[in-house]
C-alpha cells in the first residue's frame, strides 16, 4: 500500500554505493550469481528484550511494484564521477530498463516476536538484484520493526485500557507518520488520529479538539456545548485550557444537556499538570454527577514508563493518548538493522559460505542459508535454533551460544516447533497469503502470550536463549579461524 502514498517508482529509495555495486557486478560479469543475504539485528531496542518483527507487508509492496522508469533512468545517466565524466554506461541503464526481479525471498511473518542475530527476511537470487534490495529493505523493515516493538511495550502496561496514536503531527515527515500509524496499532494500539492511515491501511480512527477550539469563544462552557450540539455522538471534551477540574465540571454541564437529547458524553481529556491527581479528582466528580461511564482520556507527553508511573499512583485513565514519544521512538529513533552477504553459489554449483569479521564480536555475521526453529515447551517457547538448511537435522538438536561456547541445551526429535521463515516470493513471484492488518496486530498478543513474563520487563529483562545449531557454530568458528590466520598481506622488501 505504500505505493498508494507515492505516484512515482520507488527504485531508487536507495543509496548511491547499492547502485555502483550493481554497476561492478554488470560489469564484472558477476549480474546473475545468485548469493544469499540475510536481514537481521542485533540487539533489541529501549533495552528490552524481546521486539516485534513488522513490515513484511510494505516489502511485498515494493518488491512487487519494483521497476525502473523513464524518468528513473534519466536522472541515473546524469550522474558522474570525480572527473566529471558520465558514471554509468547507457548500456547498464537499459539493463536496469528491463529488469525484473526474480530473488526468492523468505520472511518471518509480521507480528512476530524476534530475538536479535536471527534473520528476519532471507533473499536469494542475482546478487546484483539482492543487492540493490538492501537499503530499501532495510528502511521498511527497522522503522515499523522499532514502532511495533515500542508500541508492544505501552499495551503491555496499558493492560485493557485504550491506546490511541496521536502522534502524526510530531512524526518525521508523511510517511513517517503513516507508517508509524500502521505499526503502532500491529504494536497493540487501538486506534489513529490519523485519518489516512485509517484509510489506506483500514485502521479505526479516533480524535477528540484543540485547546484552540475552546479558546475561539467567550467561555469554555460555551465551547463544549456548540460541539456537544454539532457532533453529539462523537463527544470527548478537552478540560485543561484553562482549569482542568473547573473544566471537568463544565463536560459535566455539557453532558447532562447531552442526555436530555439521548446522548451521552464519552470523555474528558487531561492533557497536563498532574495526571494521577487530576484524573482521580476528574473519576470522583464524575462518578458523583452519574457519568460513571464517562471515560477518562490522558495525553501529553506519555511513554510506557509514564504509564506504569501513573498506574502505581492509582491513575483514573481510561484511555491513553500516545504521541511524540511512540511515533518518534523518542528514547531510540533507530533500529540496528543490518543485511549481510552469507553464501555465494560457485561456477561449480556449490555454495560458498560468507561472513564479515569485526574486531567487535556482536558484528562478526553469520554464514549460511538460514532458518529459524522456535522450541515450544508445552504452550510456551523456550529457545530459538538458527541452523544451516543445507544441513539436514536428524535426531537430537544441539545449540551453542555464539558468544559462550561453553553453554548449550539439546533438544529431543520430538520437541516441538516451528520455523520462523516462510516463503513470500520464489523466483519474484508472490506466494504468500497477506493477513489482515488486525490479525497480524492480533498476532503480536498471542506471541506475547507466549514467552516467559520475564523478557517483557522493562528493568533488566531476562534474556531469551538464541543459539546456533552446534554444526553452524562449528563452521563459523572455522571461518573465523581461517580468515584471521590469513592476516593482513604484506609484499616483501625488495
Amino acid at each position: 500500500m505504500i505505493n498508494q502514498l507515492y505516484d512515482t517508482s520507488l527504485s531508487l529509495l536507495t543509496d548511491l554505493y547499492q547502485l555502483t555495486m550493481a554497476y561492478g557486478y554488470w560489469k564484472s560479469g558477476k549480474a546473475e550469481q545468485e548469493a544469499v543475504f540475510n536481514l537481521y539485528f542485533r540487539k533489541h531496542p529501549f533495552q528490552g528484550g524481546f521486539t516485534i518483527a513488522c513490515g513484511l507487508n510494505s516489502v511485498i509492496d515494493y518488491i512487487r511494484e519494483y521497476r525502473f522508469n523513464e524518468e528513473d533512468l534519466a536522472y541515473v545517466g546524469t550522474m558522474t564521477g570525480s572527473d566529471g565524466k558520465r558514471l554509468f554506461d547507457p548500456a547498464f541503464l537499459e539493463y536496469l530498463r528491463k529488469l525484473e526481479l526474480k530473488c526468492s525471498i523468505d520472511a518471518t511473518p509480521e507480528g512476530t516476536v524476534v530475538f536479535p542475530n536471527q534473520p528476519l527476511l532471507r533473499v536469494q537470487g542475482p546478487i546484483l538484484q539482492c543487492q540493490l534490495l538492501e537499503t530499501p529493505l532495510l528502511n521498511l523493515v527497522n522503522f515499523q520493526s522499532l514502532i511495533a516493538t515500542k508500541a508492544a511495550r505501552m499495551r503491555q502496561v496499558a493492560g485493557d485500557d485504550t491506546l490511541l496514536e496521536f502522534g502524526l503531527r510530531r512524526a518525521q515527515g508523511p510517511d513517517g507518520g503513516v507508517t508509524a500509524s500502521r505499526a503502532a496499532y500491529i504494536g497493540g494500539f487501538d486506534a489513529t488520529s490519523n485519518i489516512l492511515a485509517g484509510k489506506v491501511y483500514g485502521i479505526p480512527v479516533k480524535g477528540t479538539h484543540a485547546h484552540s477550539w475552546v479558546m475561539s469563544f467567550d467561555t469554555e462552557q460555551e465551547a463544549f456545548d456548540t460541539y456537544a450540539a454539532h457532533l453529539p455522538n462523537n463527544v470527548t471534551l478537552l478540560v485543561d485550557t484553562y482549569d482542568s477540574l473547573a473544566g471537568v465540571q463544565h463536560a459535566i454541564e455539557t453532558g447532562k444537556k447531552l442526555r436530555e437529547r439521548g446522548y451521552e458524553l464519552g470523555g474528558i481529556r487531561l492533557d497536563s499538570g498532574d495526571l494521577a491527581y487530576l484524573s482521580i479528582e476528574a473519576r470522583k466528580m464524575l462518578d458523583a454527577a452519574g457519568f460513571q461511564n464517562t471515560s477518562i482520556v490522558a495525553s501529553n507527553d506519555l511513554d510506557e514508563h509514564i504509564m506504569a508511573s501513573l498506574k502505581n499512583q492509582g491513575a483514573r485513565i481510561d484511555v491513553w493518548g500516545v504521541g511524540t514519544k511512540l511515533v518518534t521512538a523518542y528514547d531510540q529513533p533507530a533500529l540496528g538493522g543490518v543485511y549481510k552477504l552469507a553464501a555465494i553459489r560457485n561456477e561449480n554449483a556449490g555454495w560458498s559460505y560468507k561472513l564479515k569479521l569485526s574486531e567487535q564480536a556482536i558484528k562478526v555475521s553469520t554464514p549460511g542459508i538460514q532458518q529459524v526453529r522456535r522450541f515450544r515447551d508445552g504452550k510456551d517457547f523456550v529457545s530459538d535454533m538458527i541452523f544451516d538448511i543445507g544441513t539436514p537435522l536428524v535426531g537430537k538438536s544441539t545449540m551453542v551460544d555464539p558468544y559462550d561456547f561453553t553453554r548449550n541445551r539439546s533438544f529431543p526429535e520430538t520437541q516441538h516447533y516451528e520455523d520462523l521463515l516462510v516463503p513470500v516470493f520464489a523466483d519474484g513471484e508472490l506466494i504468500y497469503s497477506l493477513p489482515s492488518i488486525h490479525d497480524t496486530r492480533k498476532r503480536v498478543q498471542d506471541q506475547l502470550a507466549h514467552f516467559h513474563k520475564g523478557i517483557k520487563r522493562f528493568v533488566n529483562p531476562h534474556t531469551y536463549p538464541v543459539g546456533l545449531e552446534k554444526s553452524l557454530f562449528d563452521l563459523k568458528t572455522e571461518l573465523i579461524m581461517k580468515f584471521r590466520n590469513q592476516g593482513p598481506e604484506v609484499t616483501p622488501e625488495p
